[in-house]
This record gives C-alpha cells, structure tokens and sequence, in this order.
C-alpha cells in the first residue's frame, strides 16, 4: 500500500510539471487496481503530489525561480521579418496585454485570485495550470496557495478515488 501511495506522489509531480501525465486516470486506475487503498490516502496524496509540482510554476511567475536559457527568447537581429513572424509577434502581444489586465484586476482584486484557484483547483475550470501561474504574477501568498490548492485537490482527487467503489457498489 505504501509503495502504490509512493509511486502516485511520484505520478501526481510529474503529472504537474508534464500536462500529457492525465493523473485523473491514474487515480482511478490506481484504486481500480487496487481496491484496498483508502480513497482518502490516495486522494490526499496525489493532491499534495500535484501541488508540489505546481510550486515550481508559481516560483517561476513570483520570480523566485530563473528560467532554463533554452526557455528565454534570443533576440536574434539578423532574422527576416516574415509575415509570420510578425502574425506571431502580434499575437504574442495581445497575449501579454491580457495577461497584464488578468493580472492588474488580481491585484486589486486578491480574493479574486484566491477564490478562482480555489475553484479551479477542484473543478478544473479555468485550467489549473493557468491559475496557477497567475497565482504567482499576482503575487498570491505561499500559504494561501499551498493551502488552497491542497484542499482543493484533496477533494476533487478524493472524489475520484471513491468512485470506482461508488460504482461498483451502485450497479
């Protein structure tokens, strides 16, 4: 039991960092395999499995964490200014000015932030990913992060894990 709770912690990290992992799958394949496993136990700990990984997102939009350089743009003056590129470069720029508005209206606003992650974190509406980079460029505290995604997780991953036996005791 300690090795599958140990190998869904590993799972839930990789799963944060690498969106193709789909750790909803997971979890329910995990307690189908093994129906033993307290739903709670395991719900629980892909949550904070999750929520680790997601922390170095939030560091990285707090600034608190420096980029990998294949990761930052090269500025590079010698390339042709295709249609493309500029297509591209425009898009990019609407991309940031929404950005900025998003998160100008988070600080004014910061139980905006805090109850939108808070939703996100369970139902997945906006993306989790997304909240959660906006979290750190809105400056969110590190304890109500932590918290609220642990929490939120915690249900919807403990949801999940109860309903294969919910299931299988209905039909």
């Amino acid at each position: 039991m300690l090795a599958s709770l140990g190998v869904a912690l590993v799972v839930a990290f990789g799963s944060a960092l690498v969106p193709l992992i789909n750790i909803e799958l997971f979890v329910i394949a995990l307690v189908a395999r093994e129906p033993s496993l307290p739903w709670l136990a395991a719900g629980a700990t892909v949550a904070v499995g999750q929520v680790a990984g997601k922390l170095l997102y939030y560091f990285a939009a707090r600034g608190w964490l420096r980029l990998p350089a294949f990761l930052h743009r090269r500025r590079d003056a010698n390339r042709p200014i295709t249609p493309r590129r500029v297509k591209w470069q425009q898009w990019t720029k609407r991309m940031r000015t929404w950005m900025d508005n998003i998160t100008e209206k988070c600080h004014q606003h910061p139980h905006w932030m805090a109850g939108t992650y808070a939703v996100s974190s369970v139902i997945g509406i906006p993306p989790y990913m997304a909240t959660t980079i906006l979290a750190g460029l809105a400056r969110m505290s590190l304890l109500a992060f932590i918290t609220t995604g642990i929490i939120g997780r915690s249900i919807r991953f403990c949801a999940l894990a109860a309903s294969p036996g919910l299931v299988t005791q209905w039909w």
